[in-house]
């Protein structure tokens, strides 16, 4: 990486699935998390390309912001949870407490049928090393999960790091860096001036 990227990192609004503290089931936004993400249209930069991970409330975050897609491929997808999706975590704590303990633990453990903590990390670290965003500055609405893989690779945390992170809904979290090193600018809600 020759010139300098950025990387504006933007989190979906609420869905109907995290207010139910559920693993995504692909189902669309909460009314409110709709309404603030429109709300919001308009506090990112213009002109600029933008990418979009293929689930509907990244979908249809992107939509409420004003952003139209446009690029041939799409950002990284969020963490597989496998044959846990759409299921809350007290349903899946109950019906396979040590499944899910391990989960949440160990960063190698995948949900089942689904991927681990360490895939998406190493997944979503090669797309940012590939140079997949191109040179200059690139937009991209992205699950929650793909900001902690992220910012894990970026300050060269862990893959256990992944789950003492935070990513609220309708925020940006910036990467700038060159010559495989970068700086992160952490979760900045959307209109908030940077």
């Amino acid at each position: 990486m020759n010139q300098t990227r950025r990387v504006l990192l933007v989190t979906p609004a609420l869905s109907v699935a995290q207010r139910r503290a559920a693993f995504d089931d692909g189902g669309p936004l909460d009314p409110v998390g709709a309404a603030q993400a429109r709300a919001a249209a308009g506090s990112l930069p213009g002109g600029v390309p933008v990418l979009v991970s293929p689930s509907v409330r990244c979908e249809e975050t992107a939509a409420a912001l004003g952003l139209a897609s446009v690029a041939a491929l799409p950002a990284p997808a969020g963490l597989d949870a496998g044959r846990w999706r759409g299921r809350t975590l007290d349903e899946v704590g109950a019906a396979e407490p040590e499944a899910l303990g391990r989960w949440l633990t160990d960063p190698e453990a995948a949900a089942p049928g689904g991927e681990s903590v360490a895939q998406v990390c190493a997944r979503v670290a090669r797309w940012l090393a590939d140079g997949e965003p191109g040179a200059g500055r690139l937009i991209a609405v992205v699950e929650p999960d793909v900001v902690r893989a992220a910012v894990v690779h970026a300050v060269g945390a862990p893959a256990a790091a992944f789950w003492r992170l935070d990513v609220a809904p309708l925020t940006v979290t910036e990467f700038s860096g060159r010559l495989g090193r970068w700086n992160v600018g952490i979760g900045r809600p959307l209109g908030a001036t940077p």
